[in-house]
């Protein structure tokens, strides 16, 4: 199946419970399609738990919701080996994250001990116990929930486990047409509870694959490095973009333009998706608490004016 029909089929099915966030959710799969993870960041009742579940109902995947919180220990989520006294045998028990998709609910209200238990299977696709590596499920989809504002009784995600997640997104309030239609829909029963799966796990692999075969022409990726670097020399910015920030905004301009139906990337591909793959991911001088976020964007807007892109030859 070709990514523009996936995508537009996925973007149908999930519209059906989230309302009026069609680029928001366009968004949700560039990460599915680049095999990155997915960080929520929103006020309580915007639907990040809902997109969540609306997506993996929309897969024929398995799922798994956990929530996080201070008492929560690292062998729920990764599992544990126990003595099963009727096989005289010790036996490991899976955790919460061998599944496809995995809602990690309110992260940061796990220590950071419990967050760090994610840092293996996010990043290497695997999980070790006592010893013994144990592969993901493939596809492997972590999205993680958490809300800026309250932070009484929160943990905050360390900058190497930020820099894990392939996007920060955030959906907001609707549109009053939006939020019209989204009372008419749940009148009756949640649209959550009536949908089917419109891909299988084959689809989405191979959707992956076809991402990883679009091209990057050295110039654009150039740009790509250029962009980073810019980051790293800004005199407002105190961490500029990390390796692994360059090579997730090459995976999410690629899979940009493979929803768009092209199978090479531009620079356009690389601004549209620049600002979700690399604002978690810098730290800007001088910021006031809780507007870490918009001083980083603002610099990265900054950085984007100022960065040259390669243009076509004649």
């Amino acid at each position: 199946m070709r990514i523009m029909e996936l995508t537009e089929k996925l973007k149908e099915n999930i519209s059906k419970a989230i309302m009026g966030k069609d680029e928001q959710i366009e968004k949700v799969l560039l990460c599915l399609y680049s095999g990155g993870h997915i960080l929520l960041e929103d006020i309580p009742g915007t639907g990040k738990t809902t997109l969540a579940k609306t997506l993996a109902r929309s897969l024929e995947c398995s799922f798994k919701r956990i929530q996080f919180t201070p008492d929560l220990l690292p062998s729920e989520l990764s599992g544990i080996n126990y003595y099963n006294q009727k096989e005289q045998a010790f036996q490991f028990r899976p955790g919460a994250i061998f599944t496809n998709i995995l809602l990690a609910d309110e992260i940061n209200r796990a220590t950071p001990r419990t967050q760090s238990s994610l840092l293996e299977c996010m990043e290497e696709r695997q999980c070790t116990v006592d010893g013994v590596t144990y592969p993901m499920a493939q596809p492997f989809l972590v999205i993680a929930t958490q809300n800026p504002v309250e932070i009484q009784g929160t943990f905050p995600l360390p900058e190497a486990q930020l820099d894990r997640f392939f996007m920060r997104l955030s959906l907001g309030y609707p549109q009053a047409d939006a939020e019209q239609a989204m009372l008419t829909a749940y009148r009756e029963q949640s649209p959550l509870d009536a949908l089917a799966p419109v891909c299988s796990q084959e689809d989405i692999l191979d959707a992956q694959q076809q991402v990883s075969q679009i091209r990057v022409s050295q110039p654009v990726a150039s740009y790509l490095v250029a962009l980073a670097n810019a980051t790293r020399r800004h005199e407002k910015i105190r961490l500029g973009l990390s390796p692994r920030g360059v090579i997730a905004l090459m995976r999410a301009s690629q899979a940009k333009a493979a929803v768009l139906g092209r199978d090479y990337v531009l620079p356009d591909d690389a601004k549209a998706v620049f600002l979700d793959v690399c604002a978690h991911r810098i730290i800007c001088r001088g910021y006031q608490m809780g507007q870490a976020d918009a001083a980083a964007k603002e610099c990265l807007r900054e950085v984007l004016a100022k960065t040259p892109a390669p243009v076509e030859q004649q």
